[in-house]
């Protein structure tokens, strides 16, 4: 076991992370929903089957630590971009030393992306090919939803795999291997080990930087025992006060998005400043605004969107901390306007209709007819131009497919100016039945 005075005298200490990165599966903490027996990524490795994937994770849960075992599973030869710093012309040298890899040995190459979501299509378009023709198996990490931020080609070609955030209780397990194969010399007391976790906050990589300041900070004043104070002290810079509590990141964006949803302003602008005050990225919140706009308000205030977005804006031109006015001030209108999610609800119910529903083809009546071919195929024909019809509605119109089922996707609430859209819709709902049964009287 090593002495106090040998841990001191270590100039260069191994870094923590090589200290305690994990050579085996076995190894790994956490995500026993995806690595325990039976589960999914744990049959992967025992199968032997290479297939691309995307880990989809808050950061320091284990996404690179999991591409870089598959490599070793599969004896693979691991190659890693990271999205923010790479372009095209790295993605060309890659496939080229894949290439190289396969002619030379045989051995196939994952090609593991960091922070994939920071690619843009025509970066991603560059080494979908090569997933294809089996070339490359591509591993992405990304913090984003990858539904939004990875191409449907190359989505429909890998397998996603949701990573949570540490437990507590599995940070303690990374706590106490730290201590065991790097900490010998230092004594953590229980206040100390607590607060360490709590910072850390379900992210591996946060606790293992802490550990390593106060490694060198304890070095530095030759003390071996640590209290919560000496870590206070320490961490003053870094410290991120919505950890205390231990409450998650994502579960306060949660508090703020339901409190706005739920029309309190008091409560919103709680969680706004509990954000603001614990190191919260401003454009985070700001989008986060901006989505509140769009999904919980809608067309009740069409006005929302204008002032969220505005507001990021003017976020982009002072910074902080004159900017954060104008997020609090969106939170607050986003809280008191009306709210619908009638629109959100209505896109999502014609998305998944047409994702489960065939192709089905523009009626004639309504396809363009720029030249006489088209319209000697009756392309256009029998068209009504709703402008010369009156009150510019063509009552009894189908803009539907042929056989498509009736849908009234669309049900605005009855607040705000979705009140005055539902009149409307009413209205010409009635125009059209009225229409129907002057068409078809025994209907």
């Amino acid at each position: 076991m090593s002495s106090v005075s040998d841990l001191f005298a270590q100039a260069h200490p191994v870094p923590l992370a090589e200290a305690l990165r994990p050579a085996t599966l076995d190894e790994v903490i956490g995500q026993q929903h995806l690595l325990g027996p039976g589960k999914p990524l744990r049959l992967a490795f025992e199968a032997r089957k290479l297939h691309s994937l995307i880990l989809w994770g808050p950061p320091g849960v284990g996404k690179t630590t999991l591409a870089r075992l598959m490599a070793d599973a599969f004896d693979a030869e691991f190659m890693a971009l990271s999205a923010v710093f790479s372009g095209v012309k790295d993605i060309r040298e890659a496939v080229a030393r894949a290439e190289a890899t396969r002619a030379q040995y045989g051995r196939p190459t994952i090609l593991f992306v960091d922070e994939v979501h920071r690619f843009n299509k025509a970066q991603q378009d560059a080494f979908l090919p090569y997933v294809e023709n089996g070339l490359l198996t591509f591993v992405g990490a990304t913090t984003e939803n990858p539904s939004f931020e990875v191409i449907s080609a190359l989505l429909s070609r890998a397998a996603v795999y949701v990573l949570n955030p540490l437990s507590p209780d599995e940070l303690g397990l990374l706590f106490d291997r730290a201590c065991q194969r790097a900490l010998q010399g230092l004594v953590f007391n229980e206040d100390a080990r607590a607060r360490l976790i709590g910072l850390a906050d379900g992210d591996a990589r946060r606790l293992i930087n802490h550990l390593e300041q106060i490694r060198t900070a304890a070095a530095t004043v030759k003390l071996p025992v640590i209290d919560g104070a000496f870590i206070d002290n320490t961490l003053a810079q870094s410290l991120r006060r919505f950890d205390k509590g231990g409450e998650a990141f994502y579960d306060q964006i949660s508090a703020l998005h339901k409190s706005v949803r739920g029309s309190n302003p008091d409560a919103a602008l709680y969680w706004f400043c509990r954000m603001l005050d614990g190191g919260a990225d401003p454009r985070y919140l700001a989008r986060r605004i901006v989505r509140m706009a769009w999904e919980d308000i809608g067309l009740a205030d069409p006005r929302a969107a204008q002032v969220a977005g505005e507001a990021a804006q003017t976020y982009e031109r002072l910074g902080s901390p004159e900017g954060e006015l104008a997020l609090a001030e969106a939170v607050i209108y986003m809280a008191m306007a009306a709210k619908s999610n009638a629109a959100y609800v209505a896109y999502n119910a014609a998305r998944d209709f047409v994702s489960g529903d065939a192709s089905r083809p523009v009626p004639l009546h309504l396809r363009n007819a720029p030249t006489k071919l088209m319209k000697s195929l009756d392309y256009g024909k029998d068209y009504r131009y709703a402008h010369n019809e009156a009150e510019a509605y063509a009552a009894g119109e189908d803009y539907f497919p042929e056989g498509m089922p009736a849908v009234e996707w669309y049900q605005p609430v009855a607040r705000g100016l979705e009140l005055k859209i539902g009149e409307k819709l009413a209205h010409l709902r009635e125009l059209d039945r009225a229409a129907k049964k002057l068409k078809d009287p025994e209907d």
